[in-house]
C-alpha cells in the first residue's frame, strides 16, 4: 500500500511539471504578445494559430542548437548551474496545497524560503563560472539584490505567518473565507508584489540583466540549451511568486476558475509592469529595500504581533 501511495505521489508530480512547464511556455507567448501589444505592434502570430506553436518552435530551436562554452570558463559549474536552477525552481512547486495525492507539507513557507535562497547561488556560479567581466558584474548585482529582498520578503511573510500562526499554506483558505489578508494590510500586500519582482530579477529591478551597461548581464555568455534553462527557471519561478501571492493575501487555494483567473492577474502584473517602467537606479534599489520595505515589514511586523499578544 506503501508503495502504491509513492508511486501515485510520484506520477503526480510528474503532471504536475508537465503542467508547469506547459504553464511557463505559453507565460513567455502571453509576454511576446503583451510588450507587442503595449508598443503598439505585433506579437508572435506566424507559428500555428495565432502564433499559439510559438513557444514550441523557439524551445526546439534553443535546444537543437549547438552548446557552445568559454574556453577559459570553469566548465563543470559553468555547465551545471542552468541545471541546479532549473532544478530548484520546479522544486519549489512541491508547496502546492493540494487536496488529494500530494506531499502536505506543514513547513511550506519554510521550504519556499530555503529554495528561493538557494537560487541565488545558481546566479552568483553562473556569472563567475563565465570568467567574462560582464557576467561576472551581473552576478554580483543579482547576489546584492536578491539578499537585500530576501529579508523583506521573509518579514512581509512572517506578517502573515502570525496572523494564522501556521506555516501551512492551506490554512490561508481558512482564514480567508470572509476577507482577504490583502485589505487587512494593503501597504504590505504592495511591498511583496514589488519585492517578488526584484527577487525574480524582473523589470524595473532587472540589474542582473541590464543589457545597456553589461551587454546582457550574467547569461551573456549562455546559448542554447543553457540559456533557455535559465529563461524556464525565471518563468516558473514567475508563476510561483505568483501563485504564493494568491494564496497568502488574495483568498488562499481553491481549486476553481477565479483561483486561476487571479492567479493570471497577477502574472499579467509582472509583465505589465515590464512593459511600462523603466529600469531603477541601483543604489535606489538598494534604499528601497533597507530604508521603505524594512521599515513597513517590521513595524507590521510588531503590529500582529502585538494583536496576538493582546488577544491571548
Amino acid at each position: 500500500m506503501m508503495m502504491n501511495d509513492f508511486y501515485m505521489i510520484l506520477v503526480g508530480y510528474l503532471i504536475l511539471i508537465l503542467g508547469v512547464l506547459i504553464g511557463v511556455a505559453y507565460l513567455t507567448l502571453l509576454e511576446r504578445k503583451l510588450l507587442g501589444y503595449i508598443q503598439i505592434r505585433k506579437g508572435p502570430n506566424k507559428v500555428g494559430f495565432l502564433g499559439i506553436l510559438q513557444p514550441f518552435s523557439d524551445a526546439i530551436k534553443l535546444f537543437t542548437k549547438e552548446q557552445t562554452y568559454p574556453s577559459y570558463s570553469n566548465y563543470l559549474s559553468y555547465y551545471f548551474s542552468p541545471v541546479i536552477s532549473f532544478v530548484l525552481s520546479l522544486m519549489i512547486w512541491m508547496i502546492i496545497p493540494y487536496y488529494f495525492n500530494m506531499i502536505s507539507f506543514n513547513l511550506g513557507l519554510m521550504f519556499f524560503l530555503c529554495c528561493t535562497s538557494m537560487g541565488v547561488y545558481t546566479v552568483m556560479i553562473a556569472g563567475w563560472s563565465s570568467n567574462s567581466n560582464y557576467s561576472l558584474l551581473g552576478g554580483l548585482r543579482a547576489v546584492a539584490q536578491t539578499i537585500s529582498y530576501e529579508v523583506s520578503l521573509a518579514l512581509i511573510l512572517m506578517s502573515s505567518i502570525i496572523l494564522i500562526m501556521s506555516f501551512n499554506l492551506i490554512n490561508f483558505m481558512y482564514y480567508q473565507e470572509l476577507i482577504w489578508f490583502l485589505f487587512l494590510m494593503y501597504p504590505l500586500g504592495l511591498s511583496l508584489f514589488s519585492s517578488m519582482l526584484a527577487e525574480t530579477n524582473r523589470t524595473p529591478f532587472d540589474f542582473a540583466e541590464g543589457e545597456s551597461e553589461l551587454v546582457s548581464g550574467f547569461n551573456v555568455e549562455y546559448s542554447s540549451g543553457g540559456f533557455a534553462l535559465i529563461f524556464l527557471a525565471e518563468y516558473s519561478s514567475i508563476l510561483m511568486m505568483s501563485l504564493l501571492y494568491v494564496i497568502l493575501f488574495m483568498g488562499g487555494y481553491d481549486l476553481n476558475l477565479m483561483f486561476y483567473l487571479k492567479l493570471s492577474l497577477i502574472s499579467f502584473l509582472f509583465i505589465w509592469v515590464r512593459g511600462t517602467l523603466p529600469r531603477y537606479r541601483y543604489d535606489k534599489l538598494m534604499y528601497l529595500a533597507w530604508k521603505s520595505y524594512l521599515p513597513i515589514s517590521l513595524n507590521f511586523l510588531m503590529l500582529f504581533m502585538g494583536y496576538k499578544i493582546f488577544l491571548l
